[in-house]
């Protein structure tokens, strides 16, 4: 849980400290790679995470993925220039690509089948609690103790997380010859980094169809392409191209890019209305968001315990992208005037569909492969989620920019410069022109998220076809939490 935690939370916490750091810092124009660079590198590793760890043990190899974190944000928490944040938010992108992972796999390891959906839905839980309340750590911090402290915080945690894995977490070794697919790696985060280089790039500062724009699509096709060639003749492929044949794995991969897009939809953009349209500060927008907190803990915990008891997990996602079919299309009703108690119900519903979402797909994946693979599998189904995650923020942002211009063109141009320079800018503007702007503005967020009920709609389709498969025995689990520590 510790380990989760630190991965979770800097997938949020930042983007509150962004103007801090610029006018410590400076550099304006290179600030979103401060974000971005997180996100591509930690997507990139997830698969190698999870395959090296199949290969030489998930003890050591967790405990590689913490400290490489921690290191990463000891030298964040010490930048000194905006070129150098970037490069060490880098390294701590390369640690936490494993930490999620590497931790539900070590649940998979150490907790029989029929318990496992429990401890999933609480882990579940604590990733959601994170990207939630990532703002409003990071608001806090940023008005207090200073924005470094986002990242230093990170150190005290992550050397609880090598404590307790060093005297608590025995397992077995492999005790089997085997190779890395550096290969395989290496066109896997190629093909990743030209995806996202686009979806980033593209719309704001090149062009969808500029040269090297389309430059960056056709690399990511062309190394995804190697990337499968490659895995059909490794030895030991980062993402064993047999997964794609298990049908509970394919299905649950495509339903985690699907779901992944809208999930996060609502975790990056609530915090945005509140902000923009109910003038909101950044440590306010986070606690608004404590609703969708709840939400989230209770139907995360809840499906978990429910799936244990039962061994089934079909419902749970079927229920969950209808739940959020429902909300999407209620916050696509949003206008500058909606009260903040019927926001609060939405947010609620919405976290209450991500927990049933979330995990009882990655508890499916991992019951229905051997115990040699569920590194890989669940990496790779968590890579899966990520990437449609890194998809939605970046479609729908093109989107809620495309519509705000839109909604904003006819109320002249000082509307139109005010929104270019921030949504503080717009609540600077004289009545009548603040409010028919706000109003603007919530609905093209609302456009956006009827975009998202078009994603969640295909994803509840894509659910009836999950596979209910019979829970696995205990003896085709994997080795109990009580064995011997490892040689590593």
């Amino acid at each position: 849980m510790a380990a989760m935690l630190l991965s979770a939370l800097d997938q949020t916490v930042v983007s509150v400290a962004l103007p801090s750091i610029v006018g410590e810092l400076g550099g304006l124009e290179r600030l979103p790679w401060v974000v971005t660079v997180y996100l591509v590198t930690s997507m990139a590793v997830t698969p190698l995470w999870g395959k090296v760890s199949d290969l030489y043990g998930r003890r050591v190899v967790v405990q590689s993925a913490i400290a490489v974190f921690v290191v990463g944000s000891v030298l964040c928490g010490v930048a000194q220039s905006v070129w150098q944040l970037i490069v060490f938010r880098g390294v701590q992108g390369l640690g936490a690509g494993g930490l999620f992972v590497l931790a539900l796999a070590v649940i998979a390891d150490v907790v029989p089948p029929e318990r496992r959906g429990r401890y999933q839905g609480m882990f579940g839980a604590v990733f959601g609690l994170a990207s939630v309340v990532g703002p409003l750590v990071g608001g806090w911090f940023t008005d207090g103790p200073g924005w470094r402290w986002i990242f230093l915080i990170n150190v005290p945690v992550g050397l609880l997380a090598l404590v307790a894995t060093a005297i608590g977490l025995r397992l077995r070794s492999p005790q089997r010859p085997h190779t890395v697919d550096f290969a395989g790696a290496a066109l896997v985060a190629g093909a990743v980094v030209c995806a996202l280089l686009y979806l980033n790039w593209s719309g704001d500062a090149y062009g969808w169809a500029a040269p090297a724009s389309l430059a960056l699509a056709a690399g990511a096709v062309v190394l995804a392409a190697l990337f499968v060639w490659a895995e059909t003749r490794a030895v030991e492929p980062v993402i064993p191209m047999r997964l794609f044949r298990n049908p509970v794995f394919g299905i649950g991969a495509l339903f985690g890019l699907l779901a992944g897009a809208a999930m996060f939809a609502g975790i990056v953009y609530l915090p945005l209305y509140f902000q923009a349209v109910m003038g909101m500060s950044s440590t306010r927008s986070g606690l608004a968001m404590l609703p969708a907190m709840f939400g989230l803990t209770l139907t995360s915990i809840a499906s978990g315990q429910l799936i244990s008891k039962s061994g089934k997990y079909k419902a749970f996602p079927v229920s969950g992208a209808a739940l959020l079919v429902v909300t999407m299309l209620l916050l696509s009703r949003l206008t500058a005037d909606t009260p903040y108690w019927q926001i609060g119900v939405y947010a609620f519903l919405f976290g209450a569909g991500v927990g049933l979402v979330m995990q009882p797909v990655i508890t499916a994946v991992q019951n229905s492969v051997p115990p040699q693979d569920i590194g890989a599998a669940t990496s790779a189904a968590n890579f899966f989620q990520r990437m449609g995650s890194a998809i939605g923020v970046a479609l729908l942002g093109t989107v809620l920019t495309s519509r705000v211009s839109d909604r904003l063109a006819d109320l002249g141009q000082d509307t139109v410069r005010a929104a270019d320079k921030g949504v503080t800018a717009l609540h600077r503007l004289p009545e009548p022109a603040r409010g028919d702007a706000l109003d603007g503005y919530a609905r093209a967020m609302g456009d956006m998220f009827l975009v998202c009920v078009l994603l969640v709609g295909i994803a509840l389709v894509v659910s009836f076809f999950l596979k209910e498969m019979p829970r696995a025995s205990e003896q085709d689990a994997a080795p109990p939490a009580r064995e011997a520590p490892a040689t590593d």
